[in-house]
């Protein structure tokens, strides 16, 4: 106790001095808690939005059709003869210009099956999704989002209005109602989207065919997941003649894998920066105890000479790099916590909530501890060998 007291009054004789040589570990672990915890939040915004996407959902990709391509009667085929097949949905994607009156967007255009919206979880606001009647006869009505009402047709309520999509008119039949957390909402604030019949975006597009190529899969409602997969890639092996790299069959956990594997190392990758941060701040702390020693020569041979041994000096000096490294630590996280909250302000309309990771924490004051010590112990040990004569003698 009386060293620690000893450590303090030191430190505060010379507080500027203290609060510079602190500097490099503030940093150090400002860099370290803020830039992990900000991993830490998006990751888990992203893996709440997949999870959102639910696990009960199948995403299949054909890249070469073999000569046999997929129609939609394939697709209402396989979910009416396989028992462990829930919902097929095809869907494909194409920008055009819609318009309404004097105003014109660029719109992302899908075109889907009937149950897309089921296996997709769309919530209506208003009206009705697409019904197979109107796949069947390619029917020109469209189902758009929020956004895309209110700022195309300048309001929401907007059932038996037309609008224009690649010069063709579509009767708007439905609103969806935008989600605030996904992923879309987050990183594009003013997406326009707009459902429409497959077979209707196959007459408006030069590029799109009857053919599908893409689709998502659901799990019968007793079923799983994994046996609607192995029933997917049974029936597409046989179809395209035992090429698996023909097709593609993933599921919402393959994503949630990929995605905690890219932020896994990524988090690693910058806790290592902030670590060599933190490093660069301990050779400051070497640096000025060192300088210390040499003030305090004197100090060290009167110590001496009535009586301390080696090890006390050791660990009075020991001890106060070890307290400028954990006042600096303790100043970082502080600052740290406040620089988050004034984040998760800012980033609240976004449903991303950046908290402070306890682990990330106790790592940050086990390493400015093992700093403290093992920047702090030539110094120490320089000043516990000087010879007590020779102490007394400097004249530095």
């Amino acid at each position: 106790m009386q060293t620690f007291k000893m450590a303090i009054k030191s430190i505060g004789s010379n507080k500027l001095r203290a609060f510079l040589t602190m500097l490099g570990i503030i940093i150090g672990v400002m860099a370290l808690v803020i830039l992990v915890s900000l991993v830490n939040g998006a990751t888990g915004s992203v893996t709440d939005t997949i999870s959102s996407l639910g696990s009960n959902l199948l995403t299949v990709s054909i890249s070469d059709n073999k000569g046999a391509p997929v129609y939609l009667e394939d697709l209402s085929k396989w979910m009416d003869e396989e028992n462990t097949i829930g919902n097929a949905a095809a869907y494909t994607k194409e920008s055009f210009t819609g318009k309404h009156g004097g105003t014109s967007e660029t719109i992302d255009v899908y075109g889907v099956s009937a149950t897309y919206d089921t296996i997709q979880d769309l919530s209506l606001l208003l009206g009705r999704f697409l019904k197979s009647s109107d796949i069947d006869n390619h029917t020109y009505v469209c189902v758009i989002n929020e956004t895309l009402a209110s700022e195309l047709v300048g309001y929401t309520d907007c059932i038996g209005q037309e609008i224009s999509i690649n010069g063709v008119k579509f009767t708007v039949v439905g609103v969806i109602e935008d989600d605030d957390n996904s992923l879309t909402r987050v990183f594009a604030k003013d997406s326009y989207v707009a459902y429409i019949p497959y077979t209707s975006l196959v007459r408006l597009s030069n590029s799109a065919s009857l053919e599908v190529t893409s689709f998502y899969i659901g799990a019968a409602e007793n079923g799983t997941m994994k046996d609607a997969e192995e029933t997917m890639n049974r029936i597409l092996m046989k179809r395209f003649e035992d090429d698996e790299d023909a097709f593609s069959v993933s599921s919402q956990d393959t994503l949630e894998n990929t995605m905690s594997s890219v932020t896994s190392a990524l988090t690693i990758l910058l806790g290592g920066i902030a670590a060599i941060s933190l490093i660069v701040g301990g050779i400051g702390i070497m640096n000025i105890m060192l300088v210390t020693v040499t003030e305090r020569t004197r100090e060290i041979g009167v110590r001496k000479a009535i009586g301390a041994n080696r090890r006390v000096i050791l660990s009075q000096f020991l001890l106060e790099a070890v307290v400028l490294c954990m006042m600096g630590c303790a100043i970082g996280i502080g600052l740290s916590w406040s620089i988050l909250q004034v984040i998760g302000i800012m980033v609240s309309s976004l449903s991303i909530s950046f908290n402070m990771n306890g682990t990330v924490v106790l790592v940050a004051v086990g390493f400015c501890f093992l700093i403290g010590i093992v920047f702090g112990l030539y110094p120490a040990n320089k000043a516990a060998k000087m010879k007590p004569i020779d102490a007394l003698h400097y004249g530095g």
